[in-house]
């Protein structure tokens, strides 16, 4: 009888002779392989290849392009946000939030509507760019979503029972979806024997998604995709597929790197800035074996329990990049001040004068560009000199505040606040992290800033630092804060519960 298939090889010397046949019985001088066997293998060393690596972008330049080069990437770039806008408009709407789940037979659908024919697009281009859109439309109900789950949170008028059916609708897109259409549908087996007014939350359902749904938009037109089949390298040069049969299009590069996977193309000026995934592998340090408790503040980056800081010139370089960006500002809002007031008087030749050397944005650019890489390469070092002196096994930081967040009045504030470093400091600290092997762990920030780390009770954060009345304990605000993370942390380790 037989049992599985198996692949046996035989061994006559140096000569090898593979044959595919049912196992009936083990032949002398054979070894039996089990595919299956071989495909588990296969699995577990790709796991622990992937915990030992993780996929990092860097990128790559070309060489200045001749203007027909660039005129070719334009249109990919130009024809990938047609496909993208053609995307958006057959399945964003909320007849197209069922069919989501399947993104096969969007991309089915997709590739015989003629468009890829209309347009003369190869399909390594255009299928990445309907996947790009698909992503983007599922991005567009995420965020719908939970903006209709802070409402529903904060609705006094819901009963335990109407949050728990609006919340289970939520995340079932084919209720959802029939829901939305007026459609019968099967109410899930959860909330079958909830005493509630379907018809009412429904309505309310449709309701907040007719006000707050947003169809997403092509935005640039200078961005593509490129899948692996797309695109070869040969002497220092990248070849990419053309609308033509048989001819590819050479992109001269500044170095050597080469991929093998999905890559992005970004058009500059006269060259193209090309984004590669690559595997970068984790790098382990026996040394490491401390726990770091870090308070990440706008003014001092990284202060630490113990009292270190690291990154104390964060607050003094973001303000004055902020103060000069206003005043350049408002010299730019004068300039457009004196244009409209010299074309009404028709002094064309000073509004010429005044548009040729005031208007442009390059130079305004270029600062804001070289003023934040300034910045950025200070907090990279001060991240490294952090993990070179802590030697850290573990990280313990707060999770970042999303949602019920205050405008200050001051618009300096407001301005200092929307472009602080705060996210980019969380990503590169992450990063780093899956680099040295560090865990980085992050807990809920609920009270860790206006508790007393001394004695427990609230104390007043006054713009001197941290006052506790009860007990008289004094520190800064970012010290008091670290010290409430390694205690609340310490206490979830505790009761094993984080």
């Amino acid at each position: 009888m037989y049992l599985q298939s198996f692949l046996i090889i035989f061994t006559d010397g140096y000569n090898l002779r593979k044959t595919k046949t049912p196992l009936t019985a083990v032949h002398h001088d054979c070894y039996v392989y089990n595919s299956q066997q071989h495909k588990r293998q296969r699995g577990r060393k790709m796991a622990e290849k992937r915990e030992d690596t993780f996929t990092k972008t860097i990128w790559q330049y070309t060489e200045e392009l001749p203007r027909e080069t660039i005129e070719f990437l334009q249109g990919i770039a130009a024809d990938c946000g047609r496909v993208k806008a053609g995307v958006y408009q057959r399945y964003s709407g909320v007849k197209g939030l069922g069919k989501l789940s399947s993104a096969f037979d969007i991309m089915t659908q997709m590739r015989h509507c003629g468009l890829r024919e209309q347009l003369n697009l190869p399909s390594v281009y255009y299928e990445l760019a309907v996947r790009d859109a698909v992503t983007d439309i599922k991005g567009m109900w995420s965020v719908l979503k939970n903006k209709i789950r802070t409402l529903i949170t904060a609705n006094e008028n819901f009963s335990p029972d109407d949050r728990m059916y609006l919340r289970t609708v939520l995340k079932l897109d084919n209720v959802y979806a029939a829901i939305l259409n007026h459609e019968d549908y099967k109410v899930p087996e959860k909330v079958k024997d909830l005493e509630l007014d379907p018809e009412r939350l429904n309505n309310y359902l449709r309701r907040l998604t007719r006000k707050y749904l947003s169809k997403p938009v092509t935005g640039r037109s200078d961005v593509f995709c490129v899948s692996p089949q797309g695109y070869s390298y040969k002497d220092r040069c990248l070849y990419l597929v053309s609308r033509e049969r048989r001819r590819r299009v050479k992109l001269p590069l500044r170095d050597e790197k080469t991929s093998s996977r999905q890559i992005r193309i970004c058009l500059k000026e006269n060259c193209a800035a090309i984004a590669i995934p690559v595997e970068i592998k984790r790098q382990k340090h026996k040394e490491f074996h401390n726990t770091l408790y870090i308070h990440l503040g706008y003014q001092n980056m990284c202060t630490l329990s113990t009292g270190s800081v690291y990154g104390s010139e964060l607050g003094n370089l973001s303000s004055a990049k902020s103060e000069r960006l206003m005043k350049k500002i408002r010299e730019r809002n004068h300039a457009k001040r004196c244009y409209r007031d010299s074309l009404a008087l028709g002094d064309e030749k000073k509004a010429f004068h005044i548009a040729a050397n005031n208007l442009g944005t390059f130079k305004y650019d270029s600062q804001k560009k070289r003023e934040r890489a300034r910045i950025e390469t200070y907090i990279n070092t001060e991240l490294n000199r952090m993990l070179e002196t802590e030697k850290p096994e573990r990280i313990v930081i707060t999770k970042p505040v999303t949602r019920n967040k205050k405008r200050l009045p001051s618009k300096s504030a407001n301005r200092k606040f929307t472009e602080s470093f705060s996210g980019y400091v969380r990503k590169r600290l992450a990063e780093k992290c899956m680099v040295h092997s560090i865990e980085l762990v992050e807990i809920s920030s609920r009270g860790t800033g206006e508790v007393c780390s001394n004695c427990g009770e609230p104390g007043k954060r006054l713009p001197e630092g941290f006052v506790c009345e009860s007990c008289g304990y004094r520190s800064s605000i970012s010290l008091n804060g670290a010290r409430n993370i390694e205690q609340k942390y310490k206490e979830a380790v505790s009761n094993s519960v984080l």
